[in-house]
């Protein structure tokens, strides 16, 4: 694993939140951080919140709509 793996991955499970791909970001975010399905749900849902304050015109559906369709 070279130095630029965890941005990489970070950037990997970035981008399958904004993309609403939520079982391919917890898997994303499993593999790098070597955590739990409990701990990576967890870490999503956190990531979810940074990344709609601060990239909000990147998601293309509302809050409600995003969560929809997944049930935990």
């Amino acid at each position: 694993m070279g130095p630029d793996d965890s941005e990489t991955d970070a950037g990997v499970a970035d981008d399958m939140i904004v993309a609403g791909r939520i079982i391919l970001g917890l898997k994303a975010l499993r593999d790098q951080l070597g955590c739990s399905l409990h701990e990576a749900l967890d870490a999503y849902a956190a990531r979810y919140e940074v990344l709609r304050r601060e990239r909000p015109a990147d998601f293309t559906k509302s809050h409600e709509e995003y969560w929809a369709n997944f049930s935990s």
